[in-house]
């Protein structure tokens, strides 16, 4: 299974959304450096390391941003220990603006 997919599986079950969207946006992140067990690397862009989440689920009416943002790095929390460098979160309840 993919962390993508792992990703989007875990969100639905704790969150039950509404409308879940998971991008890879690893390729955008080409050319930066990172340390990488305790030397540093260039990033050639390839692989599952940089995602975005935009999520809309009910779990988040009446929360604080910060709740949700814990929320969902809670819920992902095995993905983050493991490698996943970066996630950019966007959660929102139904009704709220939302990115396109």
């Amino acid at each position: 299974m993919s962390l993508q997919s792992a990703i989007e599986t875990k969100l639905r079950a704790r969150f039950s959304p509404e409308s879940l969207t998971v991008i890879n946006e690893s390729h955008l992140h080409a050319g930066h450096h990172h340390v990488d067990g305790g030397h540093e690397a260039v990033f050639d862009g390839s692989g599952e390391t940089h995602f975005r989440v935009r999520i809309v689920s009910d779990f988040f009416a009446g929360m604080s941003r910060v709740e949700r943002h814990r929320a969902v790095n809670q819920a992902l929390a095995d993905e983050l220990s493991a490698g996943l460098h970066a996630l950019a979160i966007e959660p929102t309840a139904p009704g709220e603006n939302t990115r396109r």
